[in-house]
């Protein structure tokens, strides 16, 4: 299994930034071939000091391996949400992929 976790800030200039996100990761990229789970949503408020909450929105697909996961990095959905959603609305992004 590969893990693809997506850490998204958004632009705090633009209050629906978040919502465009999470619409836009549906729109474009829940529906590209090689993920077996999908996941998509805003961060989660908790009282726990190790829970990082600087960010808006996250991110979680799981593929079979990393082969799957490099396709679906230049799939021409996933360019389109980068260019047409991403870049419009997030001003930072940090990204952890594992796998085992």
């Amino acid at each position: 299994m590969f893990s693809h976790v997506v850490i998204f800030w958004t632009d705090p200039e633009q209050p629906n930034a978040a919502q465009e996100l999470i619409d836009g990761a549906h729109r474009y990229l829940k529906n590209i071939p090689g993920a077996d789970f999908f996941h998509v949503g805003r961060m989660a408020t908790s009282d726990r000091p190790v829970v990082d909450q600087s960010y808006q929105v996250a991110l979680n697909i799981a593929f079979k391996d990393k082969a799957t996961q490099d396709a679906y990095q230049v799939h021409e959905d996933h360019v389109k949400f980068v260019e047409e959603i991403f870049k419009r609305v997030c001003k930072k992004v940090v990204v952890y992929d594992f796998e085992g």
